[in-house]
């Protein structure tokens, strides 16, 4: 007979208020709580933000190269000539391209009861449309 392990499963939504129309909120100390609080020693993290103008991002917690990334994000979203077509319905499309981009989730290994990532990598939910009151990220921690 094969050795059987229980498998864990941890959900957990954080709440997130944004103050700028583009933001990048760092939320890698609020995953990492998360992680420990699941109980889980071995698996992988799920990191979901449910919203069309809001993606999750990794990279490095650096001022300078926060500013950066915000403003390639407004470079690759402005509309080049005119207006998109989106525009005509709420004047977001810049937002919508953008999560389409880059993506609402991230997925990270969990080794040891810790979330693994580089030393430089932390996970920021990037705001496009905002300010909002407040955004949902879903952490769903599975394992044993």
């Amino acid at each position: 007979m094969g050795v059987f392990s229980l498998v864990k499963f941890y959900m957990e939504s954080l709440k997130i208020r944004t103050t700028d129309k583009f933001q990048l909120v760092d939320i890698t100390s609020k995953v990492e709580e998360a992680v420990v609080k699941s109980g889980v020693t071995n698996g992988i993290v799920l990191v979901f933000a449910p919203h069309a103008t809001a993606a999750i991002v990794v990279n490095e917690h650096e001022e300078g190269l926060m500013s950066d990334i915000i403003q390639k994000v407004k470079e690759f979203t402005e509309p080049r000539s005119g207006k998109w077509k989106h525009d005509l319905v709420d004047d977001n499309a810049h937002a919508h391209i953008g999560s389409a981009l880059f993506g609402a989730e991230r997925v990270f290994p969990v080794v040891n009861k810790r979330l693994l990532r580089g030393t430089w990598q932390n996970i920021f939910l990037m705001e496009m449309d905002g300010p909002r009151s407040m955004r949902e990220v879903y952490v769903v921690v599975v394992g044993e």
